[in-house]
C-alpha cells in the first residue's frame, strides 16, 4: 500500500493583513507589494552575501521585511510577493518581518490590485519589553 494514498489533503493557506501582525508572532502568510529596498550589509559580491531591508505592505499598512541573499532577487520595488510562514521579531524596539528556513518568499504570478497604505507603518511603533 502506498503512503501517498493515506496522506491527508493539503489545506489552502490563509492570508492575513499587515495590520493584524503582532510582536513575536509566527506563521504569517501575506500578499505584499514591495515599496522600497535598502542594502544594509553586503559582505562578498561574488557569493552574494547581502542583507537588505524592504518596506512592504498592503492596503492596511506597511512593515519592514529583512531579506537575505537570494531573497533579494524577488524583493524588488514594484513587485508583488507572496510570503509564507513569516515571523515577527522585535529589533531595537521595533517590529520586523523575517522569513527563516521554514518559510519562503515568491514572486506573485499576478500583480496586486491594491494601493499600499503608507500611513500605518507598523515598524515605526516602538515596543518595550514588559517585565513581570
Amino acid at each position: 500500500m502506498s503512503s501517498e494514498n493515506n496522506a491527508p489533503p493539503l489545506t489552502q493557506p490563509t492570508f492575513s493583513k499587515v495590520s493584524s501582525l503582532k510582536p513575536m508572532s509566527t506563521g504569517h502568510n501575506l500578499i505584499l507589494k514591495v515599496v522600497s529596498t535598502k542594502v544594509v550589509i553586503e559582505k562578498n559580491k561574488d557569493k552574494k552575501e547581502m542583507i537588505s531591508e524592504a518596506v512592504v505592505g498592503d492596503e492596511t499598512g506597511t512593515i519592514i521585511l529583512t531579506v537575505k541573499n537570494e531573497q533579494n532577487d524577488v524583493v524588488q520595488p514594484g513587485n508583488t510577493i507572496i510570503l509564507r510562514n513569516g515571523i515577527i521579531k522585535v529589533f531595537n524596539g521595533f517590529m520586523r518581518l523575517y522569513v527563516n528556513i521554514w518559510g519562503n518568499i515568491k514572486l506573485s504570478p499576478t500583480p496586486s490590485d491594491f494601493v499600499v497604505n503608507n500611513s500605518n507603518d507598523l515598524s515605526a511603533i516602538e515596543y518595550e519589553l514588559k517585565r513581570t
